[in-house]
């Protein structure tokens, strides 16, 4: 036994010497024939990584550390500079976390302080007319409301683009909240990247390190960039925001790692350049498989910036979203092989990344295949409507469940083979399938005789919009039944049910997303499910042609048990061709000419409050902006919530 320890130990110092000889030697070769790292021929980066991976067993993890730095080459001093960097950029990364966290989690205390707030408001005003308590507002509250939650960045405007000229759209401006929150996280990054770099120093130093610390920070923030991206975003529910915010967290997270990429292969190429010549470093970038790997990431992240920006997105949505995702895949590869061929720390920061989007993508494509294969599939029934719309109704293969706010999907096959488009669950029912035999009792053939039909309202604008509008046109008496998929129901996070007085404002085919609250909300009034005792309904339109988009919904509507002592409906047109088309049915359904004045209405409507009031808005933007404003301005009169519904992209 003491023998074959001997020989044992040996081995082991023969192996660890021959090791550290290989080493040498194979360091210098790599580094003069492949420009590796910084494009020197001092031996670098090919020593440092063939060391690290054959002396694992021997070596401590400081140890190895220093070596990743060039350590076999470098004082001890130089070895503990770089495992102090290495270090700090592991720490920053986590302090970025930590940051996201927090914030995280204060969002979630208030979502479930208002979620307990109104569940308490609607049980205690479930047989209380007046309301009283609940309409009075808090001074506190309402000032947090006023200038920070519902502030736009300066006095009014927020989600109305803004345009250049009318085919020139370079996008909406965030809230002041949003605004906030950005800004400090810019700040933040940039703080990080350059903090304790010795810019003093030498060159060569301050380069390795902002390369070093950029790249890490870049590859940390694709994990919030993608989980941002999804559809189906887990933080959606948890923290009750909305698609549409997350979207535009999305857009300026990409921002963040697009400058962080860049900034990373700018410092390699500038110390390369700087110890040799700007065509060598050229020359790595494009020969030597590591630097490729992420020389092609780095270029596809600034393609995205590019192909991404505002004008171009909405000029070219459909070949925007195609570009974007196999750019986004071909950034993700290169990262992977970037950090994979070096076996660099940051790629345990590139799993996440993988799980989130490719965990969306499995889910987004399991929604589409149980909810609209087999039993026929799901079938379309496009009707060509005045004012260039269709009315889209889906009889879905499998039953579904919806509720009031929430959009789904489309896809079209027979219009774009893979493009989707959101669009707002205008009304929904159940019903039997008439074809279906009566005969058996079983729970399988019950289900599948229940059909669910999904109706729509799409506005004919550019791209698949469009072409949908003109092919139902063209169609005898306007309608066409094309085979058609869904995939959802998404969003839906804000009931209208605990507010004793709602107003509803739509413009346009905005009103696809209130006429489901109002369903809902007269339904519960007559059943005494909901603190609403005032429904106002206010929608603007163009031309009174436009009414038969919801005609048979509002028909239903105005049939409904105790409709009249809770529902308001007030119709708003803007141009109208004649006075005689102007008429009020009824004192509970009535029609203005021109815009309505929402300061007025709000205010009216005020001093004949019922319990909190909440405001929802759905349409241009420029309504948006002129109801939030109204809402800021009236915060301090009484308790009022304002939700607005918008689909950025």
């Amino acid at each position: 036994v003491g023998d074959l320890l001997s020989t044992t130990r040996k081995r082991a110092t023969f192996s660890f010497d021959f090791r550290c000889y290989l080493l040498c030697n194979l360091g210098d070769i790599g580094s003069r024939t492949t420009n590796h790292d910084d494009g020197s021929t001092k031996p670098h980066s090919l020593s440092l990584s063939l060391f690290t991976f054959w002396s694992k067993p021997f070596i401590s993890s400081n140890s190895t550390f220093a070596m990743a730095a060039g350590g076999a080459t470098k004082s001890p001093e130089e070895q503990q500079a770089a495992i102090d960097a290495a270090n700090e950029n592991v720490s920053l990364s986590n302090y970025l976390y930590y940051i996201c966290a927090a914030i995280a989690a204060a969002v979630i205390i208030w979502r479930v302080w208002t979620v307990i707030v109104r569940y308490v408001r609607t049980v205690a005003c479930l047989n209380n007319d007046n309301q009283r308590y609940f309409a009075q507002s808090d001074s506190k509250v309402s000032w947090m409301k006023k200038n920070i939650l519902y502030a736009p960045v300066m006095s009014k405007r927020h989600n109305r683009e803004i345009q250049l000229s009318s085919a020139i759209n370079v996008g909406t401006l965030p809230s002041r909240l949003q605004l906030l929150f950005l800004t400090g996280y810019f700040a933040t990054n940039i703080a990080f990247c350059v903090i304790n770099i010795p810019f003093a120093g030498s060159f060569a130093a301050a380069a390795s390190q902002l390369r070093n610390r950029t790249g890490t920070l870049a590859v940390v923030n694709m994990i919030p960039l993608f989980l941002m991206g999804g559809r189906n975003n887990p933080l959606i529910p948890m923290l009750g925001m909305s698609f549409d915010t997350f979207n535009l967290l999305h857009r300026w997270f990409g921002r963040i790692v697009i400058l962080e990429a860049l900034a990373h292969t700018l410092a390699w190429m500038a110390n390369t350049a700087n110890k040799s010549s700007w065509q060598a470093a050229i020359t790595s970038a494009t020969t030597v498989p590591f630097l490729l790997f992420g020389f092609v990431a780095t270029c596809a992240f600034v393609a995205i910036g590019i192909q991404a920006s505002s004008p171009i997105r909405h000029a070219f949505y459909e070949t925007f979203k195609f570009l974007h995702i196999l750019l986004a895949i071909t950034a993700v590869v290169g990262t992977w092989y970037h950090l994979q061929m070096k076996a660099l720390p940051q790629l345990k920061y590139m799993w996440p990344v993988i799980i989130f989007w490719g965990g969306d993508r499995v889910w987004r494509a399991w929604r589409v295949f149980y909810g609209n294969v087999g039993h026929g599939g799901s079938k379309a029934l496009v009707e060509a409507l005045p004012g260039n719309a269709c009315r889209v109704t889906v009889t879905m293969a499998r039953p579904w469940t919806f509720g009031p706010g929430q959009h789904a999907y489309m896809y079209m096959p027979s219009l774009s083979l893979l493009q989707s488009h959101p669009f707002s669950v205008a009304w929904s029912e159940e019903a039997e399938d008439p074809m279906a035999e009566k005969g058996s009792l079983n729970r399988q053939d019950i289900l599948a005789m229940r059909k669910t039909t999904m109706s729509f309202i799409i506005r004919a604008r550019t791209g698949m919009t469009d072409t949908l509008y003109r092919k139902a046109a063209a169609c005898p008496e306007g309608k066409m039944t094309t085979t058609c998929m869904v995939e959802g129901p998404y969003g839906g996070l804000h009931s209208m049910r605990s507010y004793g007085t709602v107003m509803l404002f739509a413009g346009g085919v905005g009103i696809t997303h209130q006429v489901p609250h109002v369903r809902d909300l007269v339904a519960g009034y007559a059943n005494g499910t909901v603190a609403a005792r005032k429904v106002i309904l206010i929608w603007t339109i163009q031309s009174p042609e436009h009414l038969e988009w919801i005609r048979p919904w509002m028909t239903e509507i105005l049939a409904m048990e105790k409709r009249r002592d809770v529902l308001r409906i007030m119709l708003f047109v803007s141009r109208p061709r004649s006075t005689k088309e102007i008429h009020s049915p009824s004192s509970t359904v009535q029609m203005f000419p021109g815009r309505p004045n929402i300061e007025t209405l709000i205010k009216a409507e005020q001093e004949s409050q019922v319990g909190t009031m909440g405001i929802s808005v759905c349409g241009p933007g420029a309504l948006s902006d002129e109801v939030r404003r109204a809402v800021r301005d009236r915060q301090h009169d009484s308790a009022i919530d304002f939700n607005e519904e918008a689909f950025s992209w």
